[in-house]
């Protein structure tokens, strides 16, 4: 009976200690990623119709939830290195035009964009066999834009600024972003090898866009701030 007591209770500190972060272990996390942009801007001027930045006027990006994938790795019982990716993120983006006509908003288009970004993540408890083991992160992003497409509803507006007979064909560009990236989460532990986590994580995300005519025309939004809190929750699995 003595020997079947010591078994157990070391049986038990061994699945205890497994719970433990080790060093070099790997861990990859799949699932929801909501980008909920905080956006705001300069004022949107036309440089060839000789209109500066116009007050009440700005860009705006919509929510959006796609596919996030972080891949983690143990430096020690503490520390991790992070690296977030995700399946591509598509904003639809619209136009504040107060300052043309009170309460006029126009869809201005949208884009795709991939917020890769790499940070170093804390544990307090990674050394104990706790199964809730909240962190704190803080890393850099690189984000790039692609796919940038003009609503016709813009093109309608521009072609009745430049006084055209209809909508004027346009395109747009959107500057890539570095910026920093911090997170606060936490890994509930369910096994040595499965894990679930929850993130909430704020990206400083700054661009110009600029949309161009088939005319020459150009409609330029400078400094818009998408800086999104990313809501993310995944099941990890470590290896």
């Amino acid at each position: 009976m003595k020997y079947k007591l010591i078994a157990a209770l070391l049986a038990l500190t061994l699945a205890q200690s497994a719970l433990a972060f080790e060093e070099g272990q790997w861990f990859i996390r799949s699932g929801l990623a909501n980008v909920a942009p905080g956006s705001s801007s300069d004022g949107i001027a036309i440089p060839a119709l000789g209109i500066s930045p116009i007050a009440g006027t700005e860009a705006e990006a919509e929510v959006e939830t796609q596919l996030g994938i972080t891949i983690n790795y143990m430096i020690n019982q503490r520390f991790s290195i992070e690296l977030l990716a995700a399946t591509p993120f598509k904003h639809e983006l619209t136009a504040d035009l107060n300052g043309f006509s009170p309460g006029l908003k126009v869809d201005a288009g949208s884009v795709k964009q991939l917020p890769p970004t790499l940070s170093v993540n804390y544990y307090p408890f990674g050394d104990s066999a706790q199964r809730f083991q909240p962190y704190v992160g803080l890393g850099l992003n690189y984000t790039l834009f692609f796919s940038e497409h003009v609503d016709s509803d813009l093109e309608a507006l521009t072609g009745t600024l430049a006084g055209a007979a209809g909508p004027v064909a346009m395109d747009l560009e959107l500057d890539d972003s570095i910026g920093v990236a911090a997170q606060i989460g936490f890994d509930y532990v369910i096994s040595n090898k499965w894990y679930v986590n929850a993130a909430v994580r704020y990206i400083d995300i700054e661009t110009d866009a600029t949309f161009t005519s088939a005319l020459g025309d150009t409609i330029t939004v400078d400094n818009v701030e998408i800086d999104p809190l990313v809501y993310q929750f995944t099941l990890g699995y470590a290896f």
